[in-house]
């Protein structure tokens, strides 16, 4: 692609289940495979569309699952079969990402990449990849990026990145500042100080950095993490990878890449991040979901599923119907109704966090099946 950045290698990690979507979210069907926007294409294919014109089709590397391949590359026909990186089982993002790293510097040695979940909607694509461009020159100049989303709102759910207050001087990106610190999610009374205070951003998991330094990064803080990613990338595109990954994947440690990588660098002065204006939404559970569909306004009763039978008075909230079931609502607030051939979530939007609560009761109980 004429415009797409020639050092730059994409990467999806697209793992997870989305359990606070359950059960709309399952094991075989996880929420990145998912429309929830009603664009007709998922969270997953929505993301490789933003990403191609920066990085060109044959420049993007997705990371999977094994039993999610098929269902990944039916959606991503252009996916080359070479950047399709399946995982036994999961190890959480730094093991998903340094793997992918690893390989790309093999094949390229001085390769900028980007990471980028498969489930976050994003409504402006040209801001966005606006703010990858400028995280990309900040990636060639030696840090570690990552994108930091402007707050509209003191939102309690998401982690915050602490800016410096100066501009670094670094040529092609104008606003990147220094990252001081990353911050857990806030209660409602910080995150409103946060706000006020202007140099907070919210935390949106995308990292961009030069993969020689992202994995130097891993060294400091796993160096036997790491070892083990450089043993799997040795033999990845190999004969070997088979026998390597079964030996190798199971004892990688589990750990996401904020704790190896982002953290440690910030208190080192090594990360940086650019701030983005553009709409962004993890759509995180069915409160975030529900705001998404019903474009913000709290008395709107948002319905997702195709052919859902809905009768509503005076109700306001989501409903997501993947049955044939007449739903009837009638003088109900903020109301969750979530309703699938083998499985019924009925919750509000203010509980619409603890869902995944139970999730966890249910494998504690053996009920896999709905899983």
């Amino acid at each position: 692609m004429a415009d797409a950045l020639e050092d730059f290698y994409a990467i999806i990690p697209a793992g997870g289940i989305g359990s606070r979507l359950w059960p709309l979210s399952r094991a075989d069907a996880p929420k990145f495979l998912h429309d929830l926007t009603g664009s007709g294409t998922s969270l997953l294919r929505q993301t490789w569309d933003r990403l191609a014109p920066l990085a060109g089709d044959q420049r993007i590397m997705v990371v999977t699952g094994r039993a999610h391949r098929v269902a990944v590359e039916s959606q991503l026909p252009g996916v080359a079969d070479h950047n399709v990186v399946l995982e036994s089982e999961p190890k959480d993002s730094t093991a998903a990402i340094g793997l992918a790293a690893a390989i790309l510097r093999r094949r390229e040695p001085d390769v900028v990449i980007g990471s980028f979940a498969a489930d976050h909607v994003i409504g402006d694509a040209r801001g966005f990849r606006r703010s990858v461009r400028e995280a990309v020159a900040a990636a060639r100049a030696g840090y570690v990026t990552t994108i930091g989303i402007t707050p509209t709102e003191p939102a309690i759910g998401f982690g915050y990145i602490h800016a410096d207050g100066e501009a670094l001087d670094v040529e092609g990106a104008a606003t990147v500042h220094a990252v001081e610190s990353f911050v857990e999610k806030p209660d409602l009374e910080t995150a409103t100080a946060y706000l006020e205070e202007g140099n907070y951003l919210w935390n949106a998991g995308m990292f961009i950095a030069r993969a020689d330094v992202l994995l130097a990064e891993i060294g400091r803080t796993k160096p036997e993490l790491l070892a083990g990613i450089e043993e799997l990338a040795a033999a990845w595109d190999t004969s070997s990878r088979g026998a390597v990954v079964d030996a190798i994947w199971p004892g990688l440690e589990k750990i996401a890449i904020d704790y190896t990588v982002a953290e440690p660098a910030a208190a080192a002065g090594r990360m940086a991040v650019v701030p983005g204006d553009f709409d962004w939404d993890d759509v995180g559970d069915f409160a975030s979901l529900a705001k998404l569909q019903s474009g913000g306004r709290a008395n709107n009763l948002a319905v997702l599923g195709d052919g859902a039978r809905i009768l509503a008075d005076s109700s306001s909230g989501i409903v997501v119907a993947h049955s044939q079931r007449l739903i009837s609502l009638i003088g109900v607030e903020d109301i969750v109704v979530v309703d699938t051939p083998d499985a019924l979530l009925v919750t509000t939007s203010a509980n619409a966090q603890r869902v995944k609560g139970v999730v966890d009761a249910l494998k504690i109980s053996g009920r896999g099946d709905v899983l």
